[in-house]
């Protein structure tokens, strides 16, 4: 996915593509595009960078995925030539079927951290960018113990890292790295990063922005609409049998049981909170299988009882792109998140929750929003607001003025 992004937004400075699936492109804000009006960054204003457990440049990656068609490969090839991941900081405790030899040489959560740290400035140095945004894209984790004494509090956070507590994932390396470094933290990801108590607190303490978790894209965004419809029309959901099969990097992760839970975990929350009861018949699988590579398809089977307890069905069959759905999402969270942190609001971003299976919440408890036309409602809401500008020298004068 992450290849995906750096070559899209390539191609689109080349003007070899359209914004096509880029959900804010042509946005205006009374008449003005929604860059000038609001200071987001233009798409041609992104630069992309990041770490990869396969140290192959990102042209070779992209001919490995095969998601990209000959014509864009070839227009792309020189730009994604000369991106070659960092050393990342893995772990096969967390991720058994996603391995690589491109990793970093540090022994301990507390070193991996520094070195993760010292990428983020150097890249912010080298291409002189006024702000960095840090999304996990990464396969999926499977879950520590959420309670674990380390992941509770900033302080224990620290204390953790210097203990290489098995509590802290390699996400939360990246996530904390982010935080103390003032960047923006997306997670893209059902893995568990900023998401526990004691970064939400190290983030508000340090005024930087947070979202995540799990990119809606599919299967779940398509629940997303049809829920509330279903809802809206008193038709009840007796059952609901969804099942997805794909054969990427993210299908074969998610092949082991402990990252597929993580998976399932996220997938599995949207329907009742949508529908206000439980759907005692909600099936949720994920099968990897690697003939379809990012081709990936998902079969949902939806029986309702309506009028007279007339039961009736509904069968959505989509075949989709990974990678294609995936890649803009992960743009336009990167473009909001570097928005939110010019604003100054720091903390978790409730109105990113459009872009997420499971939305954070600051509290972290709180049942976030999951349909998608009020989570769009409340980003638009957020994104084309006017915040109050202070003007610091007028305002200094003003006040000295009344002292006087």
């Amino acid at each position: 996915m992450a290849t995906t992004a750096v070559a899209g937004l390539e191609l689109l400075r080349l003007g070899a593509s359209g914004p096509d699936g880029l959900p804010l492109a042509g946005l205006t804000v009374d008449g003005v595009p929604v860059e000038e009006a609001t200071g987001l960054v233009p798409y041609d204003g992104v630069v992309m960078g990041g770490w990869d457990l396969d140290g192959s440049d990102l042209r070779k990656a992209a001919e490995q995925h095969a998601v990209l068609d000959h014509r864009q490969l070839e227009a792309a090839a020189a730009s994604l030539a000369d991106i070659v991941p960092w050393p990342a900081a893995g772990d096969e405790e967390f991720c058994r079927n996603v391995s690589g030899d491109n990793v970093v040489v540090a022994q301990g959560r507390r070193a991996q951290v520094d070195a993760v740290r010292a990428d983020l400035r150097r890249f912010r140095e080298e291409q002189a960018l006024d702000g960095v945004v840090l999304l996990n894209l990464a396969s999926t984790e499977r879950w520590p113990d959420p309670a674990a004494p380390c992941l509770q509090t900033a302080a224990a956070f620290e204390e953790g890292l210097d203990a290489d507590d098995a509590a802290i994932t390699p996400a939360m390396v990246y996530a904390y790295a982010a935080i103390v470094e003032g960047v923006p933290y997306g997670n893209f990801t059902p893995s568990l990063g900023a998401d526990v108590p004691a970064l939400v607190e190290l983030a508000e303490q340090r005024g930087v922005a947070l979202a995540g978790k799990d990119g809606k894209t599919g299967q779940t965004m398509m629940k997303t609409v049809l829920a509330p419809a279903f809802r809206s029309r008193a038709l009840r959901v007796e059952g609901w049998y969804s099942t997805n099969i794909l054969g990427n990097r993210d299908g074969l992760a998610l092949d082991d049981p402990a990252s597929l839970q993580s998976k399932l975990s996220t997938k599995g929350k949207v329907l009742d909170s949508i529908l206000g009861y439980p759907v005692e018949d909600h099936v949720v699988r994920i099968d990897y299988y690697r003939p379809r590579g990012d081709q990936k398809e998902a079969w949902d089977a939806i029986d309702l009882i309506g009028f007279l307890g007339q039961r009736m069905q509904v069968k959505v069959d989509f075949q989709c792109r990974d990678s294609i759905l995936a890649a803009p999402l992960a743009v336009e969270i990167a473009r909001l998140l570097d928005l939110a942190q010019q604003r100054g609001e720091g903390g978790v971003q409730e109105q990113l929750g459009w872009f997420f299976k499971a939305p954070m919440t600051p509290d972290l408890t709180s049942v976030p929003e999951h349909a998608l036309h009020r989570q769009e409602t409340a980003l638009l809401d957020w994104l084309t607001s006017r915040p109050a500008v202070v003007d610091l020298d007028a305002d200094v004068q003003e006040r000295a003025s009344a002292e006087q």
